[in-house]
């Protein structure tokens, strides 16, 4: 009963796989609603759930989708506006002048621009601002997506001011050494992946040679941020990916500059005009203003995060089987969904779509002078593209309530256990992958290590292997998940454009996601034996 029940459980994982990469493969807003249903399926009839709790669920995956799709929204409509104005040409002007290498260009802004993106929000926001980046550099749109979802790993176990470590893991009661032990062995084993995943990720948009000719500058590039991210973990766990992507921004700059480790290769091109001051200034101050307002609002000391998630009750009032309320800081909550203990919330000031997407948007339109057509232009242009994202998105998120319906007797925790039973006292050397599996379902690093954390914990313990290591193995896997995750690939082909891809993409970010979890489970064996 056993092993048909994991088998139940992992089938419809299997056949979403199969319907997003076979050779005439399925869009994801017709598989994904196939895979969700057949789901829920298997839940009432072969796990017996309540059927109020199913629907109760589908209710709340629906309402989930607000949140990344009103992040995506932002995200288009904010590139909409810079593209529309001609900051962006700008921006790509400017970076032209600083070097016209691909490989600098790819390395500035696919990996230590988004490092630092990641580390201040999270949520996808990377890969949002920095791949159509890259594209109004002249790079091909399905290359760069696949660029951003590998570059977009490394920091991803310290984004958003470091939530999957001190959020993810807060269920384990683990104390303050013992978190920090995580964190340093977390951002070690990311750190060793960093020597790798970066190459595979320009692979999938320039070659082999031009990687060879300018390696040094590759190599720099990754060290300029992964040496103060790893630094910086082994005392603070809020600011590693943030003020390593910000320092290692600043030296890759200046390198590009002086094309240190840089090659001229025949395609590369005469550097650029020098930019005027004052036009760079005003085409950089939406994305300045965007990462200073990302910043203030996730760091608890400054008091803004606080206020923007404040939970004290303003109103509530019953709506017929739940309860709707709102907080003081507009937390939008829905409990007691159908009567069962089904919930959802929407932090509207906290998300960043209104604050600080939104917000940006509206001061940039005057600031860059922009004529009611052309403002109009970009919401048009931002509407068109949400659709066919939130039947996708409602369908994943609702897939993902199913498979962790029923605690520790859900789809999910079947599928974790198998993998536990099979591997004995060998399972560091899979543990990365069950947090992988965390990402590539929930499309977040915090949900999988919530998720799973408790499992790794308890596996760790019944095997006898060092916590530490199985929970660092954790972090590492929720972050190379990225890769592969379905709400990440959907919400960068929406904002670059790209229809029908997502399968032919987890095709492509799977390999080097395996990679990672070769790497990591290398370092963790030596961790281990230390």
């Amino acid at each position: 009963m056993a092993f048909l029940g994991t088998f139940i459980s992992v089938f419809p994982i299997l056949l979403l796989i199969w319907l997003m990469t076979k050779k005439q493969a399925l869009p994801s807003h017709i598989a994904l609603p196939i895979s969700a249903l057949l789901v829920g399926v298997i839940q009432f009839f072969y796990f017996d759930a309540d059927w109020r709790l199913l629907t109760a669920n589908i209710i709340s995956g629906t309402l989930s989708v607000i949140t990344p799709i009103s992040i995506i929204a932002g995200a288009i409509l904010l590139n909409r506006v810079l593209a529309i104005s001609g900051a962006e040409s700008v921006i790509a002007h400017w970076l032209e002048s600083i070097s016209t290498n691909a490989i600098a260009q790819l390395m500035i802004i696919g990996w230590a621009f988004a490092f630092m993106l990641e580390g201040a929000s999270g949520f996808g926001t990377p890969a949002a601002i920095a791949a159509p980046m890259l594209v109004g550099l002249g790079f091909h749109p399905l290359k760069v997506a696949m660029l951003a979802l590998v570059m977009n790993s490394v920091p991803v176990s310290f984004g958003a001011v470091g939530t999957p470590i001190w959020f993810g893991l807060e269920a384990l009661n683990l104390n303050s050494e013992e978190i920090f032990e995580v964190a340093t062995q977390t951002a070690l084993i990311n750190s060793m992946a960093a020597f790798i995943i970066p190459i595979m990720a320009l692979k999938f948009v320039t070659s082999w040679q031009m990687i060879r000719q300018n390696i040094v500058f590759i190599l720099l590039s990754i060290l300029s941020c992964t040496v103060p991210y790893y630094w910086i973990a082994t005392w603070n766990y809020e600011f590693p990916a943030l003020i390593g992507g910000a320092i290692g921004l600043m030296i890759s700059i200046a390198l590009a500059k002086q094309r240190i480790g840089l090659k001229a290769d025949e395609n590369d091109l005469p550097r650029g005009e020098k930019v005027p001051f004052k036009a760079l200034v005003f085409a950089l101050s939406p994305l300045v203003l965007l990462i200073v307002i990302l910043i203030v609002t996730r760091i608890s000391q400054l008091g803004i995060k606080g206020l923007l998630t404040d939970m004290t009750l303003w109103f509530g009032f019953d709506i017929g089987h739940a309860y709707f309320s709102v907080s003081q800081a507009l937390v939008l909550s829905v409990e007691n969904i159908l009567n069962t203990p089904v919930g959802w919330s929407y932090k509207t000031l906290y998300v960043p779509a209104l604050i600080p997407f939104l917000l940006v948007v509206l001061i940039s339109i005057p600031l860059l002078k922009m004529s009611r057509s052309n403002v109009a232009e970009a919401f048009a242009d931002t509407g068109r593209r949400m659709k066919l994202p939130l039947i996708s998105l409602a369908a994943a998120l609702i897939m993902v309530n199913f498979m962790m319906l029923g605690g520790e007797h859900s789809p999910i925790f079947l599928i974790a256990n198998a993998f536990s039973s099979i591997t004995g006292d060998n399972w560091s050397y899979f543990s990365a992958l069950l947090g992988a599996l965390g990402s590539f379902f929930s499309g977040s690093a915090t949900v999988s290590n919530l998720t799973f954390s408790g499992i790794q914990q308890s596996i760790a313990m019944q095997v006898g292997l060092p916590i530490s290591v199985v929970l660092a193995l954790q972090s590492a896997g929720a972050a190379m998940g990225n890769m592969v995750c379905i709400n990440n690939i959907i919400a960068v082909s929406t904002i670059l454009g790209i229809a029908n891809k997502e399968g032919y993409i987890i095709k492509k970010t799977i390999i080097p996601m395996m990679v990672y979890g070769v790497i990591a489970a290398l370092v963790g064996a030596g961790l281990i034996l230390i």
